[in-house]
């Protein structure tokens, strides 16, 4: 599956066309694309090579040649107050050929609350000079300058893309005007307070190649008519996922061969499994088979200059629970720009007379319009808070907005996803006061960070906390250095454990207890809902968020407010695509060819599902047949695992099904998703086939302690020597079919083979000789033949059954799971996870106060919402949700524990219920149905006592309370649903 999403041969529309069918040239597109831009930009695909071990999450977000369009752009940021800054780390990190920061300003002790890279020391001096030693560090491949000229026009031109911040309206619309007419792409931002403004010009035609960044879809084909509106029908087995408008191209079609390579195909869909495509009338007669995959097509964007814009502006909506707000702001924001020019400074914060006179002033900006921009009716409210706090300077706003507009200055270096079009307007006016009193928290905060892995290259593409000298150092202690160097005076601690049930002795009742709200930063669902338990548990407020490549999103958890994390789930996951499930199927296949351990056995047959007679059989070669004692030996493995897999097993199963073999019905056995396969032949001189081999027999020797080569020409000298036996079909070998038949046939085991097995295999005793080094599977080590083998294993089964084959860039994304990262989406989120905070630390009552939001950069798109309120439950009249629970002292006021007797006398008096069934986690406590024995054995026992006995084990001393869970009736002797209880020991 080809991961290019535009081919370099098509011509845009218009120009002479050629296609490989008879489909209307009106409905098929070639492109022939100059990457050649304006201003001096090299043509795309230089010479630079790309540090895929830097930019690996990025790369899989944006693409090599989105990345090498970008390495060829010149980038010019204006203002390095804290917006300015955060642009400028997001785009050094990103790789972009060259950033220079302009700032004619110095440093202000204000500075200091948003500027991460300005110190006490640096008041008085230049902002940018001081600004750039330290940004210079994040990305060596990026040259760092400073300037603090005049921006003439003259010096404009040295760039592809400008971004102007903190910036007059005057000085806006005089660079803006010369860059659009003169092909330099532009960016204004701006943030005042919780307020913030993005502008993009990209000149009157702009190229997007890829405007969502999606993988292309691909499709099965079952039938296509013969007819004058082509009707493709695609397997039902999942719908094909196209729209109207999109543009397909066809491979492996039987018969209509006249489709298979054609140029691109506008598509008018009809359902789900149907589309159409053009006139097929002609073609020759469908037969079967067929693939359809989507092709990403080139679309040109037109921009308005600012100055043209500003009348009538098109806006991007951030939050549609706030419809009229893009055009309130801007009007508010001239009019911001109006009384700056008029006073030489801002209004002053909360100040009255300040904001009646910018409603005055913003009042006047409408009355002056002309175009669409005109609002009926100014809100006086909202332009009163843009007042208010327009001198403010916050960094959660910077850190949204920075990330936004680092992300369009990507768009515009590359043509890589949709650039905003092109005003775009945000509030968080929630994070104010909900009783309009403000309060000045001054105390003894602590941030406490945990991670347990050390820093990676790759970490440096995203983390503007980290630096190259800081590689294989803790990850927690780095970062949390790092951040005292920004702030001083701030209490931040570093931890290097794992947040799980293993460290709950570390993160216990008191830890949890002295907690204001947790924030998580986790890459797996697992530990997102272990997260969400303890934080249901010891009610805490809960900021859960998450990135993948340009979509973010962020979910507040509130005690007594909101549903948890857990409380929904999302879709499963589609289907693997052909060539993810084989480079998947060989990652898990490399797994158990590193893991050849004589207690991998013992450990493997106690696991659920496993199959003793596989398992043992796999021991028996490990520390048998397949021993090898020296290279030659692990050569010899290799070469003849290659065979097995890649020749015999398919002549066997080519000699049980063999090409022409038809179903019970008639219909061809190899057809839709059974492609027939074919064997490879091995050759030496064939480099796919040596570096499996070279993998390959690596691997083992690291397995069996012995020494290994890279040699290639000793390899091929040692396979020319290696006999292979000749390969017979066997008969009356079963192949399964299906994964049902599968499974019944692993259900029955051959045990005469099982024990004979084991008599053959060595004793403990004597397994101690052998020298057996289990391997953990490491992507990111381009020395230790991992991705090598699964690169190879994976393109040889393609290969078998003609699929395309997947690059090591896309292997390791899939065999490592690989979270595709980039740094403008996790600054984007960060600021709106900070936003959340703010409401926390102040405190916020109200559920519509709060945000959940979603963002997919490349779209781009936005979407905020309310949280969910916690569900309730009733239990006799009183309601009850997640965070509510029974509080029961374990311990009297005699000093004795409570017994199991009391315990259920208590809640039989206290509460009307009969409890039916009490557990504790997997244990269960006691049930109506126990046997009288063991009910009267129990009774009198103190509850630790049975949870110990019945769990087997002891409690740790951190453990101050239990969970139980109950089952109970009314006193009507109905089930009802109730709280858990929490069971105070200590």
């Amino acid at each position: 599956m080809s991961s290019s999403p535009l081919s370099k041969k098509r011509r845009v529309s218009g120009s002479e066309t050629k296609t490989g069918s008879h489909c209307s040239s009106s409905n098929s597109v070639r492109t022939e694309l100059s990457h050649t831009p304006a201003n001096g930009m090299a043509k795309n695909g230089n010479d630079a090579e790309i540090d895929e071990g830097l930019y690996s999450r990025q790369l899989y977000v944006l693409g090599h040649d989105a990345m090498k369009r970008m390495q060829s752009s010149n980038v010019l940021i204006s203002g390095l107050r804290g917006l300015g800054v955060e642009i400028a780390k997001n785009i050094i990190l990103g790789g972009v050929k060259s950033v220079t920061l302009h700032d004619q300003g110095v440093a202000e002790w204000k500075d200091l609350s948003s500027q991460f890279y300005l110190r006490e020391e640096d008041l008085g001096k230049n902002r940018a000079d001081v600004s750039q030693t330290r940004l210079a560090e994040l990305n060596s491949y990026v040259p760092v300058t400073s300037y603090t000229g005049v921006l003439t026009n003259e010096y404009l031109t040295k760039f592809q893309v400008v971004v102007l911040t903190n910036s007059s309206l005057d000085e806006q619309i005089s660079l803006g005007d010369f860059c659009h007419s003169n092909g330099i792409k532009l960016i204004v931002a701006d943030t005042r307070g919780l307020f913030g403004q993005l502008f993009c010009d990209f000149g009157e035609e702009m190229t997007v190649f890829d405007t969502n960044g999606e993988q292309p879809l691909s499709a099965m084909i079952s039938m296509i008519t013969k007819d004058s509106a082509g009707v493709v029908t695609c397997l039902d087995e999942a719908r094909h996922g196209f729209e109207s408008g999109d543009f397909v191209t066809f491979t492996e079609v039987q018969g209509m061969t006249e489709l298979n390579g054609c140029e691109p195909i506008e598509i008018k869909t009809l359902g789900p499994y149907t589309f159409s495509i053009c006139d097929t009338s002609s073609f020759s007669d469908y037969v079967r088979g067929g693939i359809v995959t989507q092709v990403k097509m080139p679309k040109k964007v037109a921009f308005k200059s600012l100055s043209s814009s500003m009348a009538e502006p098109e806006f991007l909506l951030t939050d549609f629970a706030k419809f009229d707000r893009p055009g309130q702001l801007h009007m508010g924001f001239q009019a911001l720009h109006a009384f700056e020019k008029k006073h030489s400074r801002l209004p002053k914060p909360w100040n009255q007379s300040d904001a009646d006179e910018l409603v005055a002033l913003a009042e006047e900006v409408n009355a002056a319009q002309t175009g669409s921009a005109k609002q009926e009716q100014l809100d006086q409210a909202i332009i009163k808070k843009l007042s208010c706090m327009a001198a403010g300077d916050l960094a959660p706003i910077n850190a949204f907005i920075g990330g936004l507009a680092a992300q369009e200055v990507m768009k515009a270096c590359t043509g890589k996803f949709m650039p905003i079009m092109q005003w775009l307007y945000f509030d968080a006016v929630e994070c104010l006061p909900e009783n309009n009193l403000f309060i000045c928290f001054l105390g003894e905060g602590e941030v406490i960070v945990t991670d347990m892995d050390t820093i990676e290259k790759s970490n440096l593409n995203r983390q503007f906390l980290f630096r190259p000298w800081d590689v294989t150092k803790m990850k927690s202690e780095t970062a949390a250095a790092a951040v005292k160097l920004m702030n001083p005076s701030v209490r931040i601690t570093g931890h290097q454990n794992r947040v799980g049930p293993d460290t709950e002795k570390v993160y216990d009742d008191d830890f949890f207890e002295s907690l204001d709200g947790v924030t998580n930063a986790l890459d797996n669902v697992d530990a997102r809902m272990y997260m969400d338990r303890r934080c249901v548990y010891y009610r805490k407020p809960l900021l859960e968020s998450g990135t993948l490549g340009t979509k973010g999103n962020v979910q507040v958890v509130i005690p007594f407010l909101t549903e948890s994390y857990s409380s929904s789930q999302d879709p499963p996951e589609k289907s693997i695509p052909i060539c993810t499930g084989l480079v998947t199927s060989l990652r898990d296949f490399s797994n158990s060819l590193l893991k050849t351990d004589p207690k991998f056995m013992e450990r493997t047959l106690k696991l659920p599902g496993a199959q003793p007679l596989e398992v043992v059989e796999a021991v028996y070669k490990s520390l048998v047949t397949d021993y090898p004692r020296s290279w030659e030996d692990c050569v010899a493995w290799a070469r003849n695992h290659f065979q097995c897999q890649y020749n015999n097993n398919i002549r066997q199963l080519l000699h049980n099904f063999p090409p022409d073999q038809l179903t019970s019905s008639g219909a061809p056995f190899w057809s839709g998703p059974k492609r027939c396969p074919h064997p490879l032949e091995f050759s030496t001189n064939n480099d796919l086939h040596m570096d499996y081999i070279m993998a390959a027999a690596n691997l083992l020797a690291q397995s069996y302690g012995l020494p290994g080569s890279t040699e290639r020409s000793v390899l091929t000298k040692l396979l020319q020597d290696i006999k292979v036996p000749e390969f017979i079909p066997k008969s009356g070998v079963k192949i399964h079919v299906s994964d049902q038949e599968l499974q019944s046939a692993n259900a029955s085991i051959d045990d005469s083979r099982l024990e004979e097995l084991k008599t053959l295999l060595p004793s403990t005793e004597a397994t101690s000789q052998y020298k057996l080094c289990p391997i953990e599977f490491e992507k990111d080590d381009d020395t230790n033949f991992h991705m090598d083998f699964i690169v190879a294993a994976s393109n040889l089964r393609a290969e078998n059954y003609d699929i395309p084959p997947a690059d090591r860039h896309k292997s390791k994304l899939i065999a490592g799971k690989i979270i595709p990262a980039i740094a403008t989406t996790t600054a984007a989120v960060v600021g709106l996870v900070c936003l959340e905070l703010l409401k926390i630390v102040q405190g916020h009552k109200k559920l519509e106060s709060y945000k959940n939001g979603f963002m997919n950069l490349a779209l781009p798109f936005f979407g905020f919402s309310e949280p969910i309120a916690a569900p309730k439950h009733k239990y006799y009249e009183i309601d009850w949700t997640l965070w509510d629970r029974f509080e029961v002292k374990g311990i009297q006021s005699s000093g004795e524990e409570m017994t199991l007797r009391q315990f259920l006398d208590y809640f039989k008096n206290e509460h009307k219920l009969e409890i039916t069934m009490l557990s504790q986690g997997v244990s269960m406590l006691y049930s109506f149905f126990m046997p009288a024995a063991k009910l009267k054995e129990r009774l009198d026992l103190p509850m630790t006592e049975i949870v110990t006995k019945v769990s087997k084990k002891k409690l740790g001393k951190h453990v101050k309370a239990l969970v139980f869970e109950l089952c109970c009736n009314d006193e009507t002797e109905e089930d009802v649903e109730v709280p858990y209880v929490r069971y105070t020991i200590r």
